[in-house]
């Protein structure tokens, strides 16, 4: 079964971003991952909601959009009208309570939700809201700047939480970010990974074309 490929729009070339989302649709690509990072949560910063509604009016791929931020219960209002057609938060910046409140919030206003775990986070901590979400992403960097390597401790949440979602008959998506190219691709999708997360590896390339479909047969 081949990968989902969601190319991490943070690495691309921001002078040109309507011409690199254009390249990778041309790719091949269906999803677009969309970094969100407020300065506060991870130390950097990029995107936000009307860079997002741009994106939205020039691209047909499916929105895939990461709040790397402190309170995401704040924002993503702003994400769902922007465009957004998948929300992944931190389950470290809310509290539990909390975040069942904007699992539900979200899942009612028609947009496909997903949780995120940092590398220390254990994989134990997310078992109880996958029945609830669409997605969990396994973050196998530390959530704040592109072109880190990739954490091999990662391949091991993966395993585990495919096991509990085919275990439970779920349809929750795995997807993990940060540090993939083919050799560590091919060690998430060993252990059951769906959706790879790929920026530097894509967008630095000149054959990029070449590179997606690479991961994609995986």
């Amino acid at each position: 079964m081949s990968k989902i490929i969601a190319p991490s729009l943070l690495a691309a070339d921001f002078k040109n971003l309507e011409l690199e989302i254009k390249r990778v649709s041309k790719a091949g690509a269906k999803w677009l991952h969309f970094d969100v990072m407020d300065g506060h949560f991870v130390p950097n910063i990029s995107f936000g909601p009307v860079v997002l509604a741009s994106v939205a009016k020039v691209s047909k791929l499916f929105l895939d959009v990461h709040l790397m931020i402190t309170h995401p219960e704040k924002y993503a209002d702003e994400f769902i009208k922007a465009g957004a057609q998948l929300i992944t938060f931190h389950i470290e910046a809310l509290k539990a309570d909390q975040v069942l409140k904007l699992i539900k919030h979200i899942k009612a206003n028609k947009v496909k939700v997903g949780l995120a775990i940092k590398p220390k986070t254990k994989v134990e901590t997310i078992l109880p809201y996958l029945k609830l979400i669409d997605l969990v992403l396994v973050m196998s960097v530390e959530p704040g700047f592109g072109g880190q390597k990739f954490m091999p401790l990662a391949v091991e949440k993966i395993k585990s939480l495919r096991a509990y979602i085919k275990k439970n008959k779920l349809k929750t998506l795995i997807e993990v970010d940060g540090g993939i190219n083919l050799e560590t691709a091919k060690l998430c999708a060993d252990a059951g990974v769906d959706v790879l997360v790929a920026g530097s590896y894509l967008f630095g390339a000149k054959d990029l074309s070449n590179k997606l479909k690479a991961l994609g047969r995986i």
